[in-house]
């Protein structure tokens, strides 16, 4: 009974924090979303920051799946890449909510050890990742367009944060994908 009862404090501090936009809510609301006392969502995930962060390191291992299963699913760098894309705007990890939640881990990680920890070791493995695909491609260019790259995925996530209509995760690929075959082509700089 834990793991489902953990899960759905999870999946509930997910959506608490995609309808206020902030961490600015009582735990008493997240555990009534999942179906369990404060007391147990205390008991389960510990303090409000630490509940938090725990959706996070969540939602942190869940796109790390995500990309390790597609990129175990194609060949070549090109299809590494938009797979690294893809997975980074598909409707499980660009939704309302994670976005919300990814905002406010940015603004967290600036004070708390743990999610800047957490913020370091996601960005070096999406840099990790994306200069792997780019090597081929792009040789010595392949650090500098990879940062590039991961600034764009995560701005936005920011711009989207900040909207107010549904997140178009196809579109924000596009983008991402669309200054890729810019920089491929050498015109970008």
């Amino acid at each position: 009974m834990e793991p489902i009862r953990r899960a759905a404090l999870i999946e509930a501090t997910i959506a608490e924090i995609g309808e206020a936009g902030s961490l600015d809510i009582p735990v008493a609301r997240i555990a009534r979303r999942a179906g369990v006392s404060s007391a147990l969502a205390h008991h389960y995930l510990g303090s409000k920051e630490q509940i938090f962060l725990t959706a996070m390191r969540y939602t942190l291992a869940e796109y790390g799946r995500a990309v390790a299963r597609a990129l175990a699913a194609v060949d070549g760098p090109e299809a590494r890449l938009r797979a690294i894309v893809e997975q980074s705007f598909s409707p499980v990890h660009f939704r309302r909510g994670t976005i919300s939640a990814w905002m406010n881990f940015y603004a967290l990680a600036h004070s708390n050890p743990t999610a800047r920890r957490l913020l370091g070791i996601y960005r070096r493995r999406l840099g990790s990742n994306l200069r792997h695909a780019l090597r081929p491609l792009l040789g010595a260019r392949a650090p500098a367009v990879a940062q590039r790259m991961a600034f764009l995925i995560d701005g936005v996530y920011l711009h989207e944060g900040l909207g107010d209509g549904l997140p178009d995760g196809a579109a924000a690929a596009r983008q991402v994908l669309d200054y890729l075959a810019l920089e491929c082509r050498g015109t970008s700089r």
